[in-house]
Order: C-alpha cells, then structure tokens, then sequence
C-alpha cells in the first residue's frame, strides 16, 4: 500500500476533490501559472510537482486526512486477511495430515486440495483483471466514509492483491505445519481412489507433476515401486500388507507439491498484483477527469471575458465610466507583450529614463530583473507613477495581473501603474468595447495600485476613476 502510484492517485483526486469548490478563473490563472514557471525552470509540469505547487498555497489537510484514511483502511484489510490466511493454512494443513494409526493419508486428496488452491489463485487474477468486485457489499459495510469514484475503479486490484497475501500466507502456514508434523509424527502415507487407475497410470500424473522438481531434488519424485507399494484399499485396511518403511517416504512430494503449486504461485501473483495497481493507477491518472481539464488550463492563457457572473446570458459590465484629465507624468514606460512593436506615440516615449519590454517573449526572469530596475528608480521619484503600454484589441490575461501584483510587492509603497491601451493604429482612438474591458480589469484589482489611461488622436488623456489619480 505504499506504491507511489498509487500515493500519487489519490493525492491527485484529493486535489482535485479540494479543487471543484473553486472558481474556474482562480484554477485556469493559478495552473497557467505553474506551467510558465515550470516552463521557466526547464522542468516537466508532472502531476506531483502539480501537487505539490498548489499545496503551499491552500489548506492540504483534509486531503492528507482522507488519504491516509483509506490507506489504513487497506492496510488492516491486508492484515486481517494475512492473519486469518495464515491460522486457515495451520488448521487446513493440520486437517489434511490427520493421522489416527488406522487410517492412511491419503495423497490423492492433498493433490486435489492443492489443485483447488492453485485454481483460487488464478481466479482471483482474472476477476482483478476483469474489474468484478465480488466483496464490494462487505467493503461498503466496512468503510465508515464514502469513497470516491476513482478508489471504486481501483478496489478490484486493491482486494485482489489482499486477497492474494491471505492466499499466500495460507500456503505457508500449511507447509511450516507440514514440517513441524514430519519432524514430530510419524507419518503414513499412501494414496487410493474409487476409479479403476492403475498404478502405472497414477504415476504418470505424479511424475508430471513432480516435473518442474525432479531434478533438484530427485527424492521428491516418487518412482513407480513407491506408488505400487502405497497403494491402500479400504477392504485392506485392517490388514498390514504395505511395508510400514515406505509410509513415510511421500512427504518430500508432499512438501515440494505443496511449495511449487500453492505457495510459488501465490507470492508470484501477489507480485504480480502489486504491479497491476500500478499500472491501474497510472492508467486512472491519465483518464481521471481533472487531468484532462488540469491540462487545458495549463496549456491556455488565461483571458478577462468581462463577465463577472457565471451565466452565459448574462452580458459584460459596461457602466464604467472615464473622464477627461491629462496623462500622467511618469519616467518610466513597459510595453507589455509587443504593444508599441511597430510604433508608439511620442507623447509616451519623451523623457523616459527607463523603458523595457516585459511579458509575451520576454521570460519570468528577464521580467523580475526589470521590476527590481524600476523599483530601484521609483525609490529616487517623488511621483512614483509607471505607464504599462498594452494592446487594446488583447484581453487581459492572467500573466499580466500576476505580473502587476509582483510588482506590487516589489515597488516601494506610493507607487501606482498607468495602464495605457493601444489601439492598432496610434492615430486613432481605441474603440470603446476595448476600453472597457481594461477598465473591468482595473476595477476587478479592487486596489489604487492600478489604473487606465487612454490616448486620444489629440493626445489627451481619458483617465478613469478605478484606481487613484496622478
């Protein structure tokens, strides 16, 4: 239970189980985040770094919580069917080589008995493979909470691979006790069946299933003369026609048929369980509902629709209103994601000491390298103002509010930034629609930190009133 596939499932659906409480703006400009600054740091956005990201900023604990509810739920599942395998494998074993001093043991029962247990095992395999879930009403009568859909897709494999340890710890169980009773009992042994099998016939099933053996440990392999010589009839029981030396001389068989059918198979399917959960587990990843949507949000920029609600009849907010004031003075100008490429007005270009590009092409590090190189020249202003140039026909997008609050932790404290659209052609005003959505954008910020300007053909200014005056 401490597979880190498996972990790594369910810290995932954790998270996303904490995430559809959220706005869907908040989840897209948080995850686009994570994939710039993976993308910065030359990493892969994988989902455990995903997890861990979003875990320094919200409250982890109830997914900690239901994570290691389930898995100690599973864990005393496994015990519960180690322990209770293991007193079964003693009793059935102890059952097996009852031995009263009349009455032989007889062979054929034990082969039957472990064919029954090999087909068990297998069983179990294939319904894990199948996605049956044969103890779900007994899981559900167990479990104290609720499960999510993703833990009930992965509960074949999950019982399966408990249901494999008991298997295992079954088996040996059985073969410690069948030790401990040839070293303390003297065991008789022989075999009889009500079907007319001769003993030529009888051991051809034997040497075939002493095969894999019979060259390790050549004992194990009875010859034909112990199978002739073993033989019992109920009519005969009474009388002592078998050689009392040849009684004990099964048990090396009997060990080695009990370690290669029932025990081998058991630990290598318990084995192979192990590696079916992880597989399941990286294949619920993969198909897991939020991952797909984890990887729009990553893969797209974040846009400001202008809609402030959640219905899609509703219409954008179009109340703002501006109002005639001059431009701002400022000596420092950032053009953001190629606004001003081609051209820009001199109104916004004379007498600035300092004037960069940040955003679109420019990287996380080229971008925090010029905010300390303006925060460094607004701590010698008195009028700390920053005009931010953008592209009117552009939505705001979530890189440039998280760009704008950087900057509002590393400016000193006074400071404001003008934003100013542009329109394509600098000899025209931008259209009104335009303005307005980065006037919801200024607003939406709630702080006097921001603010917009726009230039007329006249070069006048209109200035809102989201954000304070300069």
């Amino acid at each position: 239970m401490t597979d880190r596939s498996l972990r790594l499932l369910l810290d995932f659906d954790a998270c996303a189980q904490r995430d559809s409480g959220q706005a869907s703006v908040f989840l897209h400009r948080r995850d686009r985040k994570f994939a710039l600054t993976c993308k910065e740091q030359s990493v892969e956005a994988t989902p455990k770094r995903w997890i861990a990201y979003i875990n320094r900023f919200s409250d982890a604990e109830l997914g900690r919580e239901q994570l290691t509810q389930t898995l100690r739920f599973w864990k005393r599942v496994n015990t519960s069917f180690l322990a209770v395998g293991a007193l079964f494998g003693i009793f059935s074993m102890l059952g097996l080589l009852f031995y009263d001093g009349g009455q032989r043991i007889n062979v054929t029962v034990i082969i039957a008995f472990v064919a029954f247990q090999l087909l068990l095992a297998l069983l179990t395999t294939t319904q894990s493979l199948a996605g049956w879930q044969p103890w779900r009403s007994v899981i559900k009568r167990f479990r104290k909470n609720s499960q999510s859909a993703v833990l009930t897709r992965l509960q074949p494999v999950l019982m399966a691979q408990a249901a494999q340890l008991g298997g295992l710890c079954f088996a040996f169980g059985g073969l410690i006790t069948l030790l401990i009773m040839v070293l303390l009992q003297d065991l008789a042994f022989g075999w009889s069946t009500t079907l007319e099998t001769d003993a030529s016939s009888y051991h051809a099933m034997i040497a075939a299933i002493a095969a894999p053996w019979a060259w390790l440990w050549p004992a194990a392999a009875p010859e034909i003369g112990l199978v002739e010589a073993t033989r019992f009839f109920q009519a005969s029981l009474g009388q002592n026609t078998i050689n009392p030396s040849l009684w004990g001389q099964w048990w090396p068989f009997i060990a080695m048929l009990w370690t290669t059918w029932a025990l081998l198979p058991r630990l290598i399917l318990y084995l192979l369980s192990g590696v079916l959960i992880k597989r399941k587990a990286r294949q619920l990843l993969l198909k897991h509902p939020a991952m797909s949507a984890l990887m729009y949000r990553m893969e797209t920029e974040t846009l400001d629709t202008g809609n402030e609600h959640n219905d899609a009849s509703d219409f954008p907010n179009l109340n703002n209103q501006s109002t005639l004031t001059p431009l701002p003075k400022a000596s420092t100008i950032l053009t953001w994601a190629g606004a001003g490429d081609s051209e820009m007005p001199t109104l916004l270009t004379e007498a600035k000491s300092i004037q960069a590009k940040v955003g679109g092409r420019s990287t996380l590090q080229e971008d925090e390298a010029t905010l300390e190189r303006v925060a460094a020249q607004l701590t010698k202003e008195a009028k700390r103002c920053v005009l931010l140039a953008t592209r009117c026909w552009e939505p705001p997008t979530g890189e440039l509010e998280d760009f704008i609050n950087r900057a509002k932790e590393l400016w000193p404290e006074g400071a404001h930034i003008v934003l100013v659209p542009l329109a394509s052609n600098i000899s025209r005003e931008p259209e009104q629609h335009h303005i307005q959505q980065w006037l919801r954008f200024a607003g939406r910020m709630q702080s006097k930190f921001v603010s917009v300007s726009v230039i007329s053909s006249g070069n006048d200014s209109h200035f809102t009133q989201a954000g304070p005056k300069a």
